[in-house]
């Protein structure tokens, strides 16, 4: 198992940083395509190095680079939803990320 050892955010931390929404980063866990992230307990952990690349490998060039290699929406729309989620949960996320 590797070590952390770097800084560690929480989603708070992570959303300002990434200037992401936090319910955004919550569905983004849910259907994948987000930054990696640790999950202790109930809380939930970004390692700094983690979301650095994230964010690098969404780097491009130009708008034609981006059409090609990076998706149009962080999200898009999930047919089914997150497992192990509560309705409310989904409701809120859903409603967060529009």
């Amino acid at each position: 198992m590797a070590e952390i050892d770097d800084d560690a955010m929480d989603v708070h931390a992570a959303a300002r940083f990434t200037g992401i929404a936090v319910a955004t980063l919550a569905k983004m866990r849910c259907i994948g395509g987000g930054p990696l992230f640790l999950k202790l307990g109930r809380r939930v952990v970004y390692r700094r190095s983690d979301v650095i690349a994230w964010l690098n490998a969404r780097r491009v060039r130009n708008t034609t680079d981006a059409a090609q290699t990076v998706p149009r929406r962080l999200t898009a729309p999930s047919a089914s939803p997150c497992a192990g989620s509560s309705e409310a949960d989904r409701e809120q996320i859903e409603a967060a990320a529009v």
